[in-house]
């Protein structure tokens, strides 16, 4: 923890641990709604690839993930390290949840909506070491409008993508199960 303190001065474990919960909340509901475009500011590319993927497997044959009563139950920071101009936090996370399929139609296809199964989620967050401090009221650089960056971190009034990898925690890797 000291060696990520070192380049960020104001990094709090518990900041961290939340804004790790949402993204996670939010990349799973993109999942459900098949809006993953709403997280590309929170992921690199090939998270986004990855992500797209399924739901473009799942579009293919008509169908929705579901992921109902979704929650954190826990999370866990494994491990931090600064490599490559970059600090590397990877992070596990119990979550809890119905997990099944259904049609575009709404009709269940398949898989468990009656309890929640539980699974621990392994993700890896980078920051560059020479990021640039977040405003407390983030820009469009588009536009130059106010933008919430935690309801899509899409500008509303130009549709520029508002790109943390310079300025925030980003997902850089993660399982899927």
């Amino acid at each position: 923890m000291n060696e990520i303190l070192k380049y960020d001065k104001d990094f709090s474990e518990s900041k961290f641990i939340t804004y790790v919960n949402n993204v996670f909340i939010q990349i799973y509901t993109s999942l459900m709604t098949k809006e993953i475009e709403n997280i590309k500011h929170f992921v690199t590319d090939d998270v986004y690839e990855q992500l797209k993927q399924k739901v473009d497997i799942l579009n293919q044959k008509g169908l929705i993930q579901m992921y109902d009563e979704l929650n954190v139950a826990k999370t866990d920071i494994l491990h931090y390290q600064v490599e490559d101009n970059q600090m590397i936090i990877q992070v596990m996370i119990l979550s809890r949840y119905l997990d099944y399929l259904i049609d575009l139609d709404g009709n269940y296809v398949s898989g468990n909506r009656d309890s929640r199964v539980s699974r621990n989620n392994y993700l890896t967050f980078t920051k560059k070491i020479d990021f640039q401090a977040v405003d407390t009221v983030n820009k469009c650089p588009g536009c130059g409008a106010s933008i919430d960056v935690n309801a899509s971190g899409i500008c509303p009034y130009c549709g520029t993508v508002y790109n943390q990898e310079d300025k925030n925690w980003i997902l850089s890797s993660m399982n899927l199960e």
